[in-house]
């Protein structure tokens, strides 16, 4: 599997996800593009599946929920994050196990 562009920015580093609501666990499912594709058990209700997407990627990642902020998507399926405190090189190896 192919990995995502992860960019370092002034906040931290920064990426692309893609993500499914509603669906029947949550879980990566791959890349698509240049996104992380994830599927959320979640409904998009209130911003639950934001706050979910955020918790997901923390334990993913193994980063304080706190660090991690959504930079664009609040509303879309297509989201930016950017993740405090880490660089690009950091996410990107907390992510090879993941993409493999």
């Amino acid at each position: 599997m192919t990995s995502i562009p992860i960019r370092d920015t002034p906040q931290g580093a920064s990426f692309l996800v893609r993500v499914q609501p509603r669906a029947r666990k949550s879980a990566v499912q791959g890349v698509m593009g240049e996104a992380l594709r994830v599927a959320l058990s979640t409904p998009p209700i209130d911003g639950r599946a934001n706050d979910a997407l955020i918790l997901f990627l923390a334990e993913l990642l193994n980063v304080p929920r706190s660090s991690i902020t959504l930079a664009s998507g609040e509303r879309a399926r297509n989201k930016r994050i950017c993740i405090a405190g880490r660089s690009a090189a950091q996410i990107l190896a907390a992510m090879e196990n993941i993409l493999l």
